[in-house]
């Protein structure tokens, strides 16, 4: 760090005066800023996806899309065979147990499966039956449009 004097300071004595000045301090401010922003960006982008921050590729389908309601309960299922209920993964007893909850509260509580592309017909078939057997008749299957 260089050290200046300003005009008009004697010559001999005194300590001099700094007329630099330290950009460390408001660099490391900017750089904190920036990782606080980046982080919260991050997780408004996550909370505003449908699925809680879940990857799920859904297959392509032409029919009409059916509409959300508040009373709708998505389940999606993941390629490895996890079941994701509103962000956690849930075990089929766990998943059969917040299907007979939804169906106490709400009768008419559409399911939707949201499968990704590659899980077999089979688990979206389980997920559905879970559904069946907990009271729930109202079933879908979510799709991407072509």
């Amino acid at each position: 760090m260089s050290m200046s004097k300003l005009p008009g300071d004697a010559e001999e004595g005194g300590d001099g005066v700094f007329a630099d000045i330290n950009i460390t301090p408001l660099t490391d401010i900017f750089l904190v800023l920036l990782v606080i922003f980046m982080v919260t960006s991050s997780a408004i982008v996550t909370s505003q996806s449908g699925n809680n921050g879940v990857k799920v590729t859904l297959p392509k389908g032409g029919a009409t899309d059916v509409r959300s309601v508040q009373n709708d309960l998505p389940v999606a299922v993941l390629l490895d065979g996890r079941l994701v209920l509103g962000g956690k993964v849930l075990t089929q007893a766990e998943l059969k147990a917040a299907f007979t909850d939804a169906h106490a509260k709400n009768p008419d509580t559409t399911v939707i499966v949201q499968a990704d592309a590659g899980v077999p017909h089979g688990k979206v078939v389980e997920v559905m039956e879970l559904a069946k057997g907990a009271g729930l008749s109202k079933l879908a299957i979510a799709t991407r449009a072509p």
